[in-house]
């Protein structure tokens, strides 16, 4: 889970690139298919649906998968399956042999029975729900009308609630967006009809919340914990907001009982007409941006309101215009990236048809790779090392981030060069914090829109 600073707005999914428009103007040809993603597909695709639910739910539990385990195939679970064998060293085809395959679900069930992972109906709120009772051993009501599930030593809890009866979504909504503590960052939020998510971090520590509305009011779930916990906790968290049903049909334990069906929840509002965000552009020149955005398929790109006379590059592009950006191009020295160390991306997200600045908070992989929970937009947005020089940028991201119940999962993603920084830098002797990083950068940044 990301933490962003400005609005932060976390993400709606699956709008996908057209191929091959506004290649007159210069733009990187489509890529070609990807046989070993279209070879792994084919495979995956040759299971029954439960089994294929079953590796991915594997892959969460083994660290590698953040996504839902719905059945479906895509480049994250290519990567995740890619991954494990990476780890267990077998060469990353994204192909499970039947040996593999058992090996996957063996480690998974080993780890679900440490964390002692059961999927249980919660008599105080109503709701069905997936509880690590090993990590959690602790259980008692709240004064949400739900139950508690604590760890020994306070540094996990999670919390089922039912709200009052006269309370709304957004009414609940705007109460956590507001709560104002020390540290407290919302790095995502997204409200729908049916249901919001807020997610973020305090001084110390992170939290997830989901409410849901349906025929029987308002209920929710939300877990907070330990900063220092998160490799082992964020799995947790995806596997808990995959197993979450507010309002679970009726079970019937004879034939006298008859469960009713679920009211249809209601339509999401349709989709703003406008234009549609490629990525983030950072201002190399008074009239230059560099980006990894996607920009094949449009052909009316527009960045700062003006379109551009000429695009070229591949792995950087370079958008050049006829007059001057609004934009204040910075000197950025070079960063370094080491294992293990926090990074910084800024990139717009699209809220409320809207592009809006955010900042999320990374962990580098080694060479060139980092992990974070990135939402659309991300394509070409600078990542930085903790002194505030610049790594490189976000490379395009393979189509839009799958959403756990709304919110985006951390996943790994390649950094791309940036030509023209000055070389390596010397930190600043004060330590600078993240607003004064954003603060610095701010006006280099242009959001890329497909008009």
């Amino acid at each position: 889970m990301s933490r962003s600073l400005l609005s932060p707005h976390i993400t709606l999914m699956l709008a996908l690139m057209l191929p091959t428009l506004g290649l007159a103007q210069g733009l990187p040809a489509a890529p070609a298919t990807n046989s070993p993603l279209d070879a792994a597909r084919g495979g995956f695709e040759a299971l029954a649906d439960p089994d294929r639910k079953a590796v991915q739910e594997a892959l969460i539990w083994t660290g590698d998968y953040s996504g839902m385990a719905d059945g479906s195939f895509g480049r994250q679970t290519f990567e995740a399956i890619g991954s494990f064998q990476q780890r267990n060293r077998q060469p990353a085809t994204g192909i499970l042999s039947s040996s593999s395959r058992a090996a996957l679900l063996s480690a998974a069930q080993q780890a679900k029975a440490a964390a002692g992972f059961t999927v249980l109906d919660d008599p105080k709120s109503g709701a069905r729900i997936g509880i690590p009772t090993k990590i959690l051993p602790k259980q008692e009501a709240n004064q949400s009308g739900g139950s508690r599930w604590q760890s020994a030593d306070g540094k996990v809890t999670l919390d089922t609630r039912v709200a009052p009866p006269d309370a709304t979504l957004q009414a609940i909504f705007d109460r956590n967006i507001a709560i104002q503590a020390p540290g407290r960052v919302v790095s995502y939020k997204i409200i729908r009809p049916d249901f919001f998510v807020i997610a973020g971090e305090t001084a110390t520590g992170k939290f997830y919340t989901r409410y849901a509305s349906g025929a029987s009011g308002l209920r929710a779930f939300s877990i907070g914990y330990d900063k220092a916990l998160a490799p082992s906790i964020d799995r947790i968290v995806v596997a808990v907001a995959n197993s979450f049903v507010p309002f679970p049909p009726a079970v019937s334990s004879g034939p006298a009982i008859v469960a009713q069906p679920s009211p249809a929840p209601a339509p999401a509002a349709p989709p703003t007409a406008g234009p549609r965000l490629l990525g983030t552009g950072l201002a190399t020149g008074p009239r230059q941006l560099t980006t990894t955005a996607p920009l094949q398929g449009c052909a009316n790109l527009l960045a700062g309101g003006l379109k551009p006379s000429r695009v070229s590059g591949q792995d950087a592009v370079v958008m050049e215009f006829a007059t001057d950006l609004k934009a204040q191009p910075r000197p950025l020295s070079e960063g370094t990236m080491t294992d293990g160390a926090d990074v910084l991306i800024l990139a717009f997200t699209q809220a409320d048809g809207a592009p809006r600045l955010t900042v999320a908070r990374g962990t580098a992989l080694g060479e060139r790779r980092f992990s974070a929970p990135l939402q659309p937009g991300a394509s070409g947005a600078p990542v930085l090392d903790a002194a505030g020089r610049l790594i490189g940028l976000v490379a395009p991201l393979s189509g839009d981030p799958r959403r756990i119940a709304g919110v985006v999962p951390v996943a790994s993603y390649g950094i791309v060069p940036v030509p023209g920084a000055t070389g390596a830098g010397t930190p600043p002797q004060d330590k600078r914090s993240t607003a004064d990083m954003v603060d610095g950068l701010r006006g280099a940044l242009v959001p890329i829109l497909c008009n």
